[in-house]
């Protein structure tokens, strides 16, 4: 089991920063790859970025290349997504997750742990 805990999430302008959190605790040593995934009330949950654990290879959304980064800090077992020029549309509840086997990492069904989420709100 992976337990996975995110922080970080808030209100912030348009045009401003927020760095979201992602603790993993448990069997990590398992995992593939961690990402973020996002919510919006009536939409599906859509990708926003992955990471591999082993050799940290990064992948983004189009609609954030330029504007998030994703990291990890091994030795905190921790992964990070740093927001910049944040846009209204960014509005979602962002939930990090990870997945045990190299696949398509865009696709929220195959991953195996999930975050509670927290809430991002950018106000215009």
């Amino acid at each position: 089991q992976v337990q996975l805990v995110e922080s970080g999430g808030g209100l912030v302008q348009a045009g401003g920063s927020l760095r979201l959190s992602c603790a993993a605790s448990g069997r990590t040593f398992s995992r593939n790859a961690m990402s973020w995934f996002r919510q919006a009330p009536g939409k599906e949950r859509e990708f926003v970025a992955a990471i591999r654990w082993s050799g940290g290879s990064t992948y983004y959304t189009d609609s954030v290349k330029g504007r998030f980064t994703i990291s990890r800090d091994n030795a905190r077992n921790t992964m990070y997504l740093q927001m910049n020029s944040l846009k209204p549309e960014d509005t979602a509840v962002y939930y990090c997750a990870a997945i045990l086997r190299l696949a398509d990492y865009s696709n929220h069904k195959l991953y195996d742990y999930w975050g509670q989420g927290t809430q991002v709100t950018v106000s215009s």
